[in-house]
């Protein structure tokens, strides 16, 4: 199973209220979120991690070159500054063409212990993927995940609805069907991975929700203490 990473954004939020660092290096618990992410995917057995870092910060290249070198995994590296995410996840694709795969963005922090328990029930399932998904609501624009009594995925919503339990927590887990679908919202002009998933849905794939306790994002300098104090238990 292959691992994909989404860092192509700026983090300019973060650098606006004076972290140094480009989002990918930032350190949480003494360590960069992108060798966070590539620690866990590779103790989850992932066979490549592939990851996506925009042209724009010299410092962050230089890092996942060396990183490249003496990495526990193979991994790929491609440097592409593109206009959203979900154009990201279609330079990523190229690599995602022959097995399941799982997806999310560098800043997406979660307990390990979970993911691995996310990730072992998505290699067992025959569903087309596995989306993690929290009832813990700390976004600024959340998507709102509704689903039947057996959570499988029935919609995606910019505002909540009387079916909504949960909303995205930014992981995917996908198989190669999904890359058809990525290939179409492309030649439509689409956007965003909202929209992608959307997309998903129309299609008729089988997608199902995995609930996670918490996940959180880094997009504020407080995000960082906050992402810290969860990852040590706490955060209660």
């Amino acid at each position: 199973m292959k691992f994909a990473i989404i860092s192509a954004g700026e983090g300019s939020r973060l650098a606006q209220e004076g972290v140094q660092l480009p989002k990918p290096l930032v350190q949480l618990n003494g360590m960069a979120m992108i060798d966070r992410l590539i620690h866990i995917f590779a103790k989850n057995g992932a066979e490549q991690v592939v990851v996506i870092i925009n042209n724009e910060v010299a410092q962050t290249k230089e890092h996942l070159a060396l990183l490249k070198k003496v990495s526990e995994v193979p991994l790929e590296v491609i440097v592409k500054t593109t206009p959203s995410s979900m154009h990201s996840f279609y330079e990523l694709s190229t690599y995602l063409k022959d097995d399941k795969f799982c997806l999310t963005t560098v800043d997406t922090i979660f307990r390990e212990e979970e993911f691995s328990r996310f990730i072992e029930a998505f290699k067992a399932s025959d569903k087309d993927g596995l989306m993690a998904v929290t009832d813990y609501i700390d976004d600024e624009k959340p998507l709102y995940i509704s689903t039947d009594e057996e959570l499988n995925i029935t919609g995606f919503h910019d505002a909540r609805t009387p079916d909504c339990r949960y909303i995205s927590g930014g992981i995917y887990c996908l198989t190669p069907k999904s890359i058809d679908t990525l290939q179409r919202c492309m030649e439509n002009g689409m956007s965003r991975m909202r929209n992608f998933q959307r997309q998903l849905v129309a299609d008729g794939l089988h997608l199902a929700a995995y609930p996670f306790s918490k996940i959180l994002d880094v997009d504020h300098a407080s995000d960082i203490e906050k992402a810290e104090a969860f990852l040590n238990g706490k955060d209660n």
